[in-house]
């Protein structure tokens, strides 16, 4: 079973990629297993490697990128930074 996960092709969407905000950047990863029904993960990085994880699963990759809106908006960008925790 790992092989066949190892082998699985990851698609990044563009929504992802270096966000910056307050001075802080964080990197959002959105992305699912090309090819197959599974729907869209999200984790963002901090500067320092910190990883927060959502617990589900999205859709698209659109409403990846609006959780990770919406979790900036409603705990700013410095909490992927003090606290990496899980949505």
């Amino acid at each position: 079973m790992m092989a066949e996960i190892l082998d699985r092709e990851i698609e990044d969407s563009p929504l992802g990629g270096s966000v910056t905000r307050d001075g802080i950047t964080v990197q959002a990863h959105i992305y699912w297993f090309a090819g197959t029904a599974d729907e869209w993960t999200l984790e963002v990085v901090d500067h320092e490697g910190g990883h927060t994880a959502w617990t589900g699963a999205f859709a698209t990759d659109e409403d990846a990128f609006e959780a990770f809106e919406h979790a900036v908006a409603e705990d700013g960008i410095r909490s992927f930074v003090e606290q990496p925790v899980e949505h």
